[in-house]
């Protein structure tokens, strides 16, 4: 496996990652206003810190559109009433313009107290001090796009986690050119809030791996909500509006969606169903999995991993993953001429999401203890790890997926 110490990529040492050097992080990332907030402690009316996200750095404005599904061929799993399998999507693509269109929040309004009870527990996030409703992100709902069709990629987050912690690299995609689906699992993701205000909160009470019937079902079900959006994409890029409520869509949605080149991505639980996905259909160009096992806790491999695949399959995992024996278990023996790992230096499992910014953030208010963050995101520094991730992401499907025009 290849793994990348920082030699050549302005490596922050551990012992360098200081509370001044996350201030200087959250500085050069998200503007010196978010520097400021963590050195007051303060957000807007007193709430608490105002946590920042940074910018994408491509040439597009990113405009959003979030989207309630239903499969009314499936029964939902993790529902005791049998009701069918619904999901909540968010997909960003490249917009024509944005002004007019207030920047969406990272958090829905009904989310925030779901997330203050499951999140910050699970993560050892502060319980207070924080405004978690006042994080804003750079993707604005309803922006018209642009009428290009453009590769899509669809984007599984990890067990537990809500697809908005993604934002940062899902935005970074789209401002490149993709049109990128970011999917909750209801039942499974932290708490998702559906249109009228009802929101479903995880049923997740630990680490799924220690039960693996359980984990089975997980995965299971994960890849068949992924097969069923990709359904929804094609649907999407027909002209056909698959909002359960037939919510208007920003103008020119449908056009920007190229349904024969798609890719995707995924985290932890979401990178294991997202290259098993690849596996099963081949609707999938190129897939990569961020640090998601490719086994089951029996130690039985995903086919994926015992067959291999004849398409492309990034494996990029962490240096700080606690797990990281087990993971390169199921990993090295994953076959195929076109699986390519990597390791990032510095980093740790959650580096993949919106925490590789937003917990030095904490740590340089004094909201998080260094170890924690550490733990949560590794050692190195946003400006090195922030970038180190898109560019991994992006560039792998720049090389299989490209972007034209």
């Amino acid at each position: 496996m290849e793994r990348d110490d920082g030699s050549k990529t302005g490596y922050v040492s551990r012992r360098a990652v200081t509370t001044s050097g996350a201030l200087a992080a959250a500085a050069l990332l998200c503007g010196g206003g978010a520097a400021r907030a963590a050195v007051n402690g303060g957000g807007a009316g007193g709430r608490g810190l105002t946590l920042r996200l940074p910018a994408p750095t491509g040439p597009h404005p990113v405009g959003a559109a979030s989207l309630h599904l239903i499969d009314r061929s499936r029964r939902d799993p993790w529902d005791a009433g049998g009701g069918a399998r619904d999901m909540m999507v968010t997909v960003l693509y490249p917009a024509r313009a944005v002004p007019g269109h207030p920047a969406a929040p990272q958090l829905t309004a009904g989310a925030v107290a779901s997330y203050r009870d499951i999140d910050v527990r699970m993560h050892g996030l502060p319980a207070a001090g924080v405004d978690w409703a006042a994080t804003r992100t750079h993707a604005y709902p309803g922006a018209p796009a642009q009428p290009v069709r453009r590769p899509v990629l669809l984007y599984g987050p990890g067990g537990g986690d809500p697809r908005t912690m993604g934002s940062t690299l899902a935005e970074e995609l789209a401002s490149h050119g993709y049109v990128v689906v970011t999917m909750d699992h209801p039942g499974d993701a932290s708490e998702v809030e559906f249109p009228g205000g009802r929101v479903r909160e995880t049923f997740l009470r630990g680490d799924p791996r220690t039960d693996p019937e359980l984990f089975r079902a997980l995965i299971d079900t994960r890849i068949a909500d992924t097969r069923f959006v990709l359904d929804q994409v094609e649907a999407l890029a027909a002209g056909r509006n698959p909002d359960a409520s037939g919510r208007p869509l920003p103008t020119g949605l449908g056009h920007a969606l190229d349904p024969r080149r798609v890719g995707a991505y995924g985290h932890s639980a979401g990178g294991t169903a997202t290259a098993q996905a690849l596996y099963e259909d081949p609707r999938i160009a190129a897939a990569a999995d961020l640090e998601g096992y490719l086994d089951h806790p029996t130690g039985e491999l995903y086919p994926v991993a015992r067959y291999g695949t004849d398409r492309p399959l990034l494996l990029l995992g962490t240096e700080g993953f606690d797990h990281r024996e087990e993971l390169d278990r199921s990993w090295s023996v994953t076959r195929g001429r076109r699986v390519g790992r990597r390791r990032l230096g510095g980093t740790a499992h959650w580096v993949f999401t919106d925490y590789a910014v937003t917990a030095p953030q904490l740590q340089a208010a004094g909201l998080m203890p260094r170890a924690a963050r550490t733990a949560l995101v590794g050692a190195s520094a946003p400006e090195r790890s922030v970038p180190l991730v898109r560019r991994s992401v992006h560039g792998f499907f720049a090389r299989h997926l490209p972007v034209r025009g």
